[in-house]
């Protein structure tokens, strides 16, 4: 166990995860979570930020404070604006950075870097016009980002930049629709989903669709004038529910909105056993254009341990098949870190890729979240997670060898490796949406249990609300969370001073 301490509550959400990220296989908490006396075998470190100077930043581990000072450049404090109180936690997280990496013996790929979108740092200076060289050096020295994932971020952010400039995303917006239903519930997941053999006979799946379409019904009004740049629907499995309730949504979407005008309709099919040909021939028939099958590994093994209750074959017959209705856009998901998952494994996952060659790839690094039964099950069974440099060198080199350009990533706490996740996909390809959504320049209108709409302002300021993630309390309530986009989207919000 890690316990810490500040003299700055505030800065609490900064310090835990760059710990955590030390210290993967530790429990790190903060001396406000203590309510009784831990053993003397806990380690403890405190950070102290100045209160009315700028220096120094000290830290403790174990009583020995660091004698260091910050970086060069951050040494001279009359230069700088004391109450810059994100210049002084940057200036801590930088220390407490070399102090860990001094402790533990280990540098991180990110860096301090311990938030979702490390391409946003360097899509802001392309943006300015600074040259991409210049953008990984200011990574590199003001985050200490590894070369390797500087290189990666900066590529990566004019690649998006290339693929969204012809849409007009700051006056668009897309519309995310989530269908919260699963063949079964993964062990690793804290998304909303809900196994859909406990409603069949009940009439929720219909009274669900009733209630989206009530949401549809005021997106349409609510954006009247405008039409959807990407229409992504997502899960839960949206191919969980039954191929009459699939073309009863997307004749929804075609009866509201120009899906012709739409550059980008995806359907996250996502588990094989969920898919079959009358399904894909629904979705085709509607004009889906992207759709995702999603093997996450390809060890029968390991699929059975996660709770994924398909097969390898499964995944190879549902893959053939979306190619025979005719589908040129087809995403894989794979999860690097899975239980008892070894480097030989990977290459074998690898392989099988290779051989079906999917027109995009996304690799994950496996990121343990509290809400999943995945967590309590590690802990039982006294189990690790590993992920390495090198196996997300071999994924890297596999999608380069079938043609495939990293163009998306974004980073979860508590990942495998302390590595990130990577869309790598074929020129004219890319998941526009994942694009629009993960660097958050443009509106989107959600509409289901447990989504999250956010309205994005001209000046980058974004607002939010949320759906329920209860079906039942989603299909009770429609009205209220209507209501909320409307304010939302309306004068009558609230806005903080």
């Amino acid at each position: 166990m890690i316990i810490f301490s500040t003299n700055i509550e505030n800065n609490i959400p900064d310090i835990q995860p760059l710990i955590k990220a030390f210290y993967p296989g530790e429990e790190v908490l903060s001396d406000r979570e203590i309510s009784e006396d831990v053993s003397g075998e806990a380690m403890r470190i405190r950070v102290e930020f100045p209160e009315d100077v700028f220096f120094p930043v000290r830290i403790s581990v174990n009583g020995n404070w660091s004698e260091e000072l910050p970086v060069k450049g951050e040494t001279n404090a009359s230069g700088l604006d004391s109450s810059d109180r994100v210049a002084i936690r940057n200036c801590g997280k930088r220390l407490l950075y070399k102090v860990l990496a001094r402790e533990s013996g280990r540098e991180l790929p990110w860096g301090v870097l311990t938030g979702i979108r490390p391409t946003r740092i360097a899509q802001t200076r392309l943006k300015k016009g600074i040259q991409m060289a210049e953008a990984q050096r200011f990574m590199r020295e003001s985050y200490y980002v590894s070369e390797k994932k500087a290189r990666l971020a900066t590529e990566i952010a004019q690649r998006e930049l290339d693929i969204i400039a012809p849409i007009d995303y700051e006056e668009g917006y897309s519309l995310y629709i989530g269908i919260p239903f699963c063949p079964t519930t993964c062990l690793y997941c804290s998304f909303a989903s809900n196994p859909i053999s406990a409603f069949a006979g009940t009439g929720t799946i219909d009274g669900y669709l009733d209630a989206v379409e009530k949401e549809l019904d005021f997106t349409v009004a609510c954006m009247e004038g405008r039409n959807p740049d990407s229409v992504y629907i997502g899960g839960g499995t949206p191919t969980a529910i039954s191929a009459s309730e699939m073309d009863r949504l997307l004749t929804m979407l075609d009866e509201r909105f120009d899906m012709s005008a739409v550059a980008e309709f995806t359907v996250e099919s996502g588990r094989p056993d969920s898919i079959s040909r009358d399904k894909l021939e629904v979705m085709k028939a509607h004009g889906v254009g992207r759709i995702s099958i999603n093997p996450q590994t390809f060890s029968d093994k390991t699929l059975k341990l996660i709770g994924r209750h398909h097969t390898v074959q499964q995944t190879i017959e549902a893959y053939e098949l979306a190619r025979v209705v005719g589908f040129d856009n087809i995403n894989m998901d794979l999860i690097l870190g899975l239980p008892g998952e070894s480097v030989s494994d990977v290459e074998h996952t690898l392989s099988e890729v290779k051989r079906l060659k999917p027109d995009s790839l996304t690799v994950h690094s496996l990121a343990i979240k509290r809400a999943s039964r995945l967590s309590e099950w590690m802990k039982e069974n006294d189990t690790e997670f590993i992920n390495t440099d090198s196996m997300m060198d071999m994924c890297a080199e596999t999608a380069s060898e079938l043609g495939l350009l990293p163009y998306y990533l974004y980073r979860q706490k508590n990942m495998a490796g302390n590595f990130e996740n990577v869309g790598y996909a074929a020129e004219g390809k890319a998941g526009l949406y994942n694009i629009l959504m993960m660097e958050e320049v443009q509106t989107i209108v959600a509409c289901g249990a447990g989504t999250v709409t956010k309205r994005v302002f001209g000046d980058g300021h974004i607002e939010r609300c949320d759906d329920v993630k209860d079906v039942g309390l989603y299909i009770e309530k429609i009205d209220e969370m209507i209501e909320r986009k409307r304010i939302l989207f309306s004068d009558e919000r609230e806005i903080d001073s």
